[in-house]
């Protein structure tokens, strides 16, 4: 048996604190997702640039720099523009709404990609045949573009948030107390970090694959009138 001195409590919190961390930088990421491959397929340049922009810069620097600028670079941002309205006091950025912000908006970036195809791969003849009945464009896209492209997408975005499942330990170096941060604080009062490592590799181990069963389930319903279709 496992002698976690009195620990326990503290790293199951952290293990919760991560699954509330991987969730909010999912929902948050979904969203950054979808706007960038829309601007990313927008008829129009300054669109398409933006777009461009935000997935070259974001994916071309490391996750742990995004954490980093988001939560101290975010907060000097918002001081100093406070201080030019004349606001004399400190604010402080909340460490987890800046830890989901930083990896919701790593993990849209990649995403933009795996929607963009998923989108571009939707047949075009359907979308022409939305469009002859009348329907509108935002229409189109709701009721014809999204759920196709969801279904082709599942797969990508999946593979996605079970990197940034593990991309939440790099919250810690914000002081958001996670499984990674808790266990260290553990490892510094027992002095037994081959205990505590090990239990968070267990505990992330058993994260994913909760997610990859989710995920499994999550593509076998979005393929079932596919399934229908073609037998």
């Amino acid at each position: 048996m496992i002698d976690l001195q009195g620990f326990g409590p503290q790293i199951a919190y952290g293990a919760w604190m991560t699954v509330q961390v991987a969730l909010g930088g999912l929902v948050i990421g979904l969203i950054f997702g979808l706007a960038g491959a829309a601007a990313k397929l927008s008829p129009y340049a300054v669109l398409r640039g933006i777009g461009q922009s935000y997935t070259t810069v974001v994916r071309g620097i490391p996750e742990i720099l995004v954490v980093l600028l988001v939560y101290f670079g975010g907060e000097d941002v918002i001081n100093r523009i406070a201080e030019n309205f004349g606001y004399d006091g400190y604010i402080e950025i909340n460490v987890f709404v800046a830890g989901v912000t930083a990896l919701g908006v790593s993990f849209g970036a990649y995403a933009t990609e795996v929607f963009r195809g998923a989108i571009q791969s939707v047949p075009a003849g359907q979308i022409e045949a939305a469009v002859a009945i009348g329907m509108r464009s935002n229409q189109v896209f709701w009721r014809i573009t999204l759920p196709q492209a969801m279904r082709l997408a599942i797969p990508g975005l999946g593979n996605l948030f079970q990197v940034l499942l593990k991309d939440t330990s790099l919250v810690s170096l914000i002081a958001l107390p996670e499984l990674m941060r808790n266990s260290a604080i553990a490892i510094q009062n027992t002095k037994e970090p081959f205990t505590f490592y090990f239990i968070a590799a267990v505990i992330y181990l058993l994260i994913t694959s909760v997610v990859l069963v989710g995920q499994l389930y999550a593509e076998r319903w979005a393929n079932k009138g596919v399934k229908r279709a073609s037998s």
